[in-house]
């Protein structure tokens, strides 16, 4: 009788327990990419992540989700693998979007730079007769004019 007075709350909690497992195992491989994703946003510098890493996961999700097909397995491991898979892009496209914009500053920099007008344009020194470069002023003279 006492065995049959506590089922009311052991079936509840063994659901509680089976659904807190099934949410870590789905969410448990994005939660450390949440911070780094911050930090790549907030920084715009992409430098410390591998995108190779990203690359290796996707190939490794979209495999194990074509091995579902053929052989079902658990419903939270292929929540886990369509989770991941939109992780990993969400980390790619920021990353490709920081080194782009990054990219296209310091060719903005280096372009505007040499259009400066505080920089003066040199025009290369003239040769002389003897095919060096000679920057002193007689050097510049006619042979005629000696």
């Amino acid at each position: 009788m006492e065995a049959d007075g506590l089922e009311w709350l052991v079936v509840p909690m063994h659901q509680l327990v089976s659904w807190g497992a099934a949410g870590a195992m789905v969410f448990g491989g994005v939660v450390p990419y949440i911070p780094q994703y911050r930090d790549i946003k907030r920084t715009q510098n992409a430098e410390g992540f591998s995108t190779y890493v990203c690359l290796v996961l996707l190939v490794a999700n979209i495999l194990r989700i074509l091995f579902w097909f053929g052989r079902h397995f658990e419903s939270p491991l292929l929540w886990q693998s369509i989770i991941m898979i939109i992780t990993m892009l969400m980390m790619l496209k920021l990353c490709t979007e920081v080194r782009v914009s990054n990219e296209l500053n310091i060719k903005r920099r280096s372009f505007s730079a040499a259009d400066s007008k505080d920089e003066e344009i040199k025009a290369p020194p003239k040769r002389s007769y003897l095919g060096m470069y000679c920057t002193n002023p007689c050097c510049m003279r006619l042979p005629s004019e000696t």
